[in-house]
């Protein structure tokens, strides 16, 4: 996250941080210099005349707002502040792109006529996650800082890999690390003393959107994000895969929200698995891989019918659905207070 930092203190919080937090100036000789430039140097009357870049392939040089701040760049307040916000808009950019993207152009929209589709339910999910996402930065946070400051494992070039190897295999590493235990939080997180608190808002959404891929409880969605965050503090970890992977698992999690069923896996656990964890609950808890719903008796296969359109949208199809779905919703949370409203019945009649 030190890269990301850096660029963004470049072209933004310098400039932000100069403005905001004003360096007092102190007069020697002819020229006046700043006090504070950047914590390597705040001790100093003179500027500094290096810039240790974050990355070897690549280097910004700062501009004259880098040491115009009585924030420095590795004050420890300023980091926070700046990652906070990293974290907060660029989830929430990458959820409105993708999703909006997945939306438009891969959500099959007579999802709508669904009786379990709620009314106005994209704009409850963006809601949702719009409260969300600001709050699980708060928690996020402390991770983010402690790597920038040095306590994780990031590495920056391949040559730095433990063997060069591993530069491949870190990849399938993390993606176990993290499905094993996000498939043991996901399901705790269906423990009847927990669930109704702070799961039961993610599955408000029977059939979800796209939308719903961040509409979660906030401890919900940081529980669920913390084996990533932990990752690199156990494993070495390249530092240009860890943006690639923080990116992917958010891309990922609207994917598995479309509604596209084109996985038809029994490994991977794609949309069509996803929606049977929506429907009936107590299913496919794991996130990229059904490895661990296997090993954990939780594996349900994706009904045959939702891999072709004309049957996965049939009447009879979302009948069957509904049964079994009231009959598990009864079970698992009492009496059903959706607002499915009289939308969806009025559009299925329609379209059907």
């Amino acid at each position: 996250m030190d890269i990301v930092l850096d660029i963004f203190d470049t072209f933004l919080f310098d400039r932000l941080y100069a403005s905001a937090f004003p360096a007092l100036c102190v007069a020697n000789g002819k020229d006046r210099v700043q006090v504070a430039a950047t914590s390597t140097f705040s001790s100093m009357r003179e500027l500094p005349t290096t810039h240790h870049s974050p990355t070897q392939f690549w280097t910004l040089e700062p501009t004259k707002y880098a040491f115009m701040s009585a924030w420095p760049r590795d004050n420890i307040w300023r980091q926070t502040l700046s990652l906070y916000l990293i974290t907060w808009l660029f989830g929430l950019v990458v959820y409105f792109i993708f999703a909006s993207l997945s939306y438009l152009f891969i959500f099959d929209h007579a999802t709508f006529t669904h009786p379990k589709y709620l009314k106005n339910q994209v704009r409850l999910e963006i809601k949702q996650a719009s409260i969300a996402l600001p709050i699980m930065a708060i928690f996020t946070v402390p991770f983010f800082v402690g790597e920038v400051r040095g306590y994780a494992k990031l590495y920056d070039a391949p040559a730095d890999a433990p063997f060069w190897l591993y530069n491949l295999v870190q990849f399938p590493l993390f993606i176990t690390f993290t499905d094993f235990f996000i498939y043991w939080i996901h399901r705790g997180l269906h423990h009847p003393r927990v669930y109704k608190t702070l799961h039961k808002p993610h599955h408000k959404w029977i059939m979800p959107t796209p939308y719903a891929s961040h509409a979660f409880h906030p401890l919900d969605g940081f529980a669920q994000s913390v084996p990533y965050h932990v990752f690199p503090f156990i494993f070495p970890l390249n530092k240009i895969a860890y943006v690639f992977l923080f990116a992917f698992i958010n891309i990922w999690t609207v994917f598995i929200h479309d509604g596209e069923y084109v996985a038809n896996s029994s490994l991977i656990n794609g949309a069509a698995c996803h929606t049977m964890h929506h429907l009936y609950f107590n299913y496919n808890y794991g996130q990229f891989t059904t490895l661990w719903d296997r090993f954990g008796g939780s594996y349900r296969k994706p009904n045959d019918e939702l891999f072709k359109r004309e049957s996965k949208m049939s009447k009879q199809e979302w009948e069957k659905q509904c049964k079994e779905m009231e009959t598990v919703q009864r079970e698992v949370e009492g009496d059903d207070d959706r607002n499915y409203g009289d939308e969806a019945k009025r559009l299925q009649k329609k379209m059907l």
